[in-house]
């Protein structure tokens, strides 16, 4: 289980340093605390300075873990009633947010593991460095002192979103590593979707972005998926459901409205992230695109659409 918490102690030299993975610890939170002000109007940030976000990976653990169903609350790490995240969610977490990853226990996994699970650490976090140990022993200079930490980048750097802005990062090609966007301006017939939802989704290692059902026109479907654990639901109303009345006044807003619209539809749209490792691209896409709504269906309208079988799950 990866952690951020390190702790220094004497190895016998003075400049490595002991990690130990002790615990869970959320990157965002910990990066928040320093922008907090308090009463008398100073903050973390006015003290301290942070410096680089660690995330330990344990090499030998990641990919059993990585492929579970299981929930924080069965391994007894979860924040309360409330935490319904599951081992990967905190995983994913952890490691998209971070500047270094130690990865540690590489000596308890074979050349071929080793090749796989540096492939999807590259693919979920491109910008970070990895740092390879063994005993959690690595050079103080990899951690301390780095003045990698900046907040902004850290908050957009997760690879599918590099990937949605266009960005390739080359030295994940190397680790058989393969990301495209999948996008359309036709909605999900809804059955058809979540057939395809439940099946394998060959090669892919993480997924993410926004969908829409014909059964539910007026919605945004969030849409997230690493290892074996998908997770979909509302994120909100598209802007072409919103009466123009209640669309934000500011420039940039309405800027980021416009670049999204097509005519007949507005800003509703498939715009879904797919990164893994040997994806086949082309079928793939024949599959999303199989879930799309016919010209035929398309003629019925959203009021037809409406009344179509949608296995999904109640949105509010």
């Amino acid at each position: 289980m990866p952690a951020l918490i390190h702790t220094p102690r004497p190895v016998g030299r003075f400049d490595q340093l002991v990690i130990e993975s002790t615990g869970i610890s959320e990157p965002l939170p910990v990066a928040e605390t320093f922008t907090f002000t308090g009463e008398d109007g100073k903050s973390l940030s006015s003290i301290a300075r942070l410096d680089t976000m660690v995330t330990v990976v344990d090499a030998y653990n990641f990919l059993k873990d990585y492929s579970s169903r299981d929930s924080l609350q069965s391994r007894g790490e979860s924040l309360g009633e409330e935490d319904q995240r599951t081992v990967v969610d905190l995983l994913i977490e952890q490691i998209e947010f971070c500047d270094v990853i130690v990865l540690n226990k590489v000596d308890l996994i074979d050349a071929a593991q080793r090749e796989q699970l540096m492939a999807i650490l590259r693919s979920l976090n491109p910008r970070a460095r990895i740092e390879v140990s063994e005993f959690g022993k690595v050079a103080l200079a990899s951690v301390l002192d780095t003045k990698l930490f900046d907040f902004e980048e850290a908050s957009k750097a997760p690879g599918w979103l590099a990937e949605l802005r266009g960005e390739h990062t080359p030295e994940t090609e190397a680790y058989g590593i393969h990301s495209f966007v999948y996008r359309a301006r036709v909605p999900f017939h809804p059955r058809r979707f979540f057939d395809w939802v439940e099946s394998e989704w060959p090669g892919v290692v993480r997924s993410k972005g926004f969908f829409w059902l014909a059964s539910r026109p007026a919605y945004a479907g969030s849409w997230s998926q690493a290892g074996a654990v998908a997770r979909h639901g509302a994120a909100g109303f598209w802007w072409g459901a919103v009466p123009r009345d209640r669309w934000p006044r500011d420039a940039e807003s309405l800027a980021a409205i416009e670049k999204n619209w097509a005519d007949g539809v507005g800003d509703a749209r498939q715009e879904l992230v797919l990164i893994g490792i040997g994806m086949d691209e082309s079928k793939l896409r024949q599959r999303l695109d199989a879930c799309l709504l016919t010209d035929a269906e398309m003629a019925q309208g959203p009021h037809a659409w409406t009344r179509y079988d949608d296995p999904f799950p109640a949105w509010s």
